[in-house]
């Protein structure tokens, strides 16, 4: 076994980091925390058989597939390593599930003996402002690991609490929180995507949330097709992090109050 391990969230950051020179084991998290039911502990097996569930349900996802993909990879966790690479984007989506992984690492593992270091992609203007691990080069990717950033026990614990407050779905309290914290450290991000959930959490006066009324807007302007949708969502809402998956849960609530008519 390799002492260092890589968490990339999603499949899409492998082919580029393939490409890499960097040791270690690396595990995929396939998971999309964002959307669907969560628990607090996240190590019980009722968490993770509502996950399985609702993943099936909501993406027509086999109950073995998930298996496969998710559990089976989670089970790279219980190994020993001295350093762990967490490899996540800025937008909510990445967020959230950042804030599993930690809560996973901080049950399953003694934090003061692995390094923990957090990598994450912004608006990077020495890459060309891509926003997506997935479309960096190996180059990139190394140009990313050697600025990364080892969390410290007071970082983790503020991740603690934000995974609380958003799995109790605590909006007055995750409100709060955000507005007396001043000092993030190594998670600058975390306050502006949780800010967006905040955001896509309010309702409005004809009983649309955010995330609805944005996608009825666009189809009231003109896209009347799924993929014409999602770039128009996807070019000023990318602080969600929605892949079409998770746009089509949206969507699928618009059809049903008979607001849109799309195709494929």
């Amino acid at each position: 076994m390799n002492a260092i391990l890589h968490i990339l969230n999603g499949d899409a950051a492998l082919d580029g980091f393939d490409q890499t020179g960097l040791d270690g084991d690396v595990m995929v998290w396939r998971e999309v925390f964002s959307e669907g039911p969560l628990q607090e502990n996240i190590l019980s097996g009722s968490f993770w058989s509502a996950r399985r569930d609702w993943i099936g349900r909501t993406f027509d996802a086999p109950a073995d597939e998930y298996q496969h993909k998710v559990i089976d990879e989670l089970g790279k966790l219980n190994s020993r390593y001295t350093e762990i690479n967490l490899w996540f984007e800025f937008d909510l989506h990445c967020q959230v599930n950042l804030l599993g992984v930690l809560e996973m690492l901080s049950l399953k593992t003694d934090m003061s003996a692995p390094a923990i270091y957090l990598i994450c992609l912004a608006d990077c203007v020495q890459f060309d402002n891509k926003k997506g691990l997935g479309e960096l080069t190996g180059e990139q990717f190394e140009e990313l690991y050697d600025a990364r950033e080892r969390l410290n026990e007071w970082e983790l614990g503020l991740a603690a609490d934000a995974w609380r407050l958003y799995v109790n779905n605590d909006l007055a309290g995750l409100e709060k929180w955000l507005n007396e914290n001043t000092f993030w450290g190594g998670l600058p991000l975390l306050k502006p995507a949780l800010k967006a959930h905040l955001k896509r959490m309010q309702t409005n006066a004809d009983g649309l949330s955010y995330i609805e009324q944005k996608l009825l807007d666009i189809y009231n302007n003109g896209a009347n097709t799924k993929t014409a949708i999602y770039h128009a969502f996807w070019k000023n809402e990318s602080i969600f992090g929605m892949g079409d998956s998770e746009i089509d849960i949206y969507l699928d609530k618009l059809k049903e109050k008979g607001l849109i008519e799309i195709s494929n």
